[in-house]
């Protein structure tokens, strides 16, 4: 394991365990803040959003990393946690790094938590916020030919299932999908569940079974759009850049999903961190080793919306 990542779950050993057979959603929620103990990553501007979406608003913050004085390329980005926990706040210096490496806007997207609002209305979210965004460009300075979706865990998930959507109902052309230690499937017996996925890992078994049932309610119920690893036919989805990390229970169904990617015949480049955990993307402060596997994901991203 890397000796960061050592450092940091030695310094957070001594935190209460979470019973995930009692705990509240606005519990875990209240407990869980951004891991940010610098100034973050600057961008030439940041603008806080409402998406007047068919039904109901929800936020959303766009991320600018230059004035070029002309239409940037745009990534729409879904937060992890779960489906349940975490927000703008705890994903802004990842989007910032993010944009600020990419060269392209991000529009992080505030969409509705379960189980208040259960499978499918993030995804609904997800997805209306691509449209609206595109219908939007001229107002966010963007060009609607050159866009994007990423999300890390549960938001690469939702990343995974908008792609999916976006070639099936004809909505926006989407050049490229970052997923980063994505949630692909609902399969708790995988070589990286039984490695990653005891009691006091950073992820566990109990807390993802745990976030499925708030998400989907009877997880044997799961479909191919909540679980996009089930997808009987992945062609003709946009090239994707798929990060994985050596010590997280999800790393196997994130391989696989490349795997299955290529099968398709998508373009895929797929990478393991070696010595990271899951979420180490939102530890770069703690955990700057974690930073080139971020360099090199937008990297990818700028040569496929340049």
């Amino acid at each position: 394991m890397n000796a960061q990542i050592a450092a940091l779950l030695d310094a957070m050993a001594d935190l209460p365990p979470v019973d995930f057979a009692t705990v509240k959603p606005s519990d875990l929620r209240a407990a869980t803040v951004p891991m940010q103990v610098g100034p973050p990553p600057a961008v030439f501007a940041v603008r806080d959003l409402v998406l007047d979406l068919p039904g109901r608003d929800i936020a959303a913050r766009l991320y600018v990393p230059e004035d070029t004085g002309s239409a940037l390329p745009l990534v729409l980005f879904y937060h992890g946690g779960g489906w349940v926990i975490c927000s703008l706040e705890t994903h802004d210096a990842l989007c910032r790094a993010l944009a600020r490496e990419s060269g392209a806007a991000v529009l992080s997207v505030d969409y509705r938590l379960a189980p208040e609002t259960p499978f499918p209305g993030p995804l609904d979210d997800c997805y209306d916020a691509l449209a609206w965004a595109r219908s939007h460009a001229d107002e966010l300075g963007i060009d609607p030919n050159r866009m994007a979706v990423a999300g890390d865990s549960a938001g690469g998930n939702l990343a995974t299932a908008v792609a999916i959507r976006a070639r099936d109902e004809q909505g926006p052309a989407l050049r490229h999908q970052l997923l980063i230690y994505p949630v692909t499937d609902a399969d708790f017996e995988t070589a990286s569940y039984r490695e990653n996925g005891g009691d006091g890992s950073f992820l566990s078994t109990a807390m993802m079974r745990w976030f499925w049932q708030q998400y989907v309610g009877d997880i044997a119920q799961v479909g191919p759009l909540a679980a996009p690893l089930r997808q009987g036919d992945l062609a003709g989805l946009p090239p994707a850049t798929i990060v994985v990390a050596e010590y997280d229970a999800l790393r196997d169904e994130g391989l696989a999903y490349a795997e299955a990617l290529r099968r398709a015949g998508v373009a895929v480049e797929s990478e393991t961190a070696g010595g990271m955990i899951h979420g180490f993307l939102t530890m770069l402060e703690a955990v700057p080793d974690g930073y080139p596997y971020l360099m090199r994901a937008a990297a990818r991203l700028r040569a496929a919306l340049s």
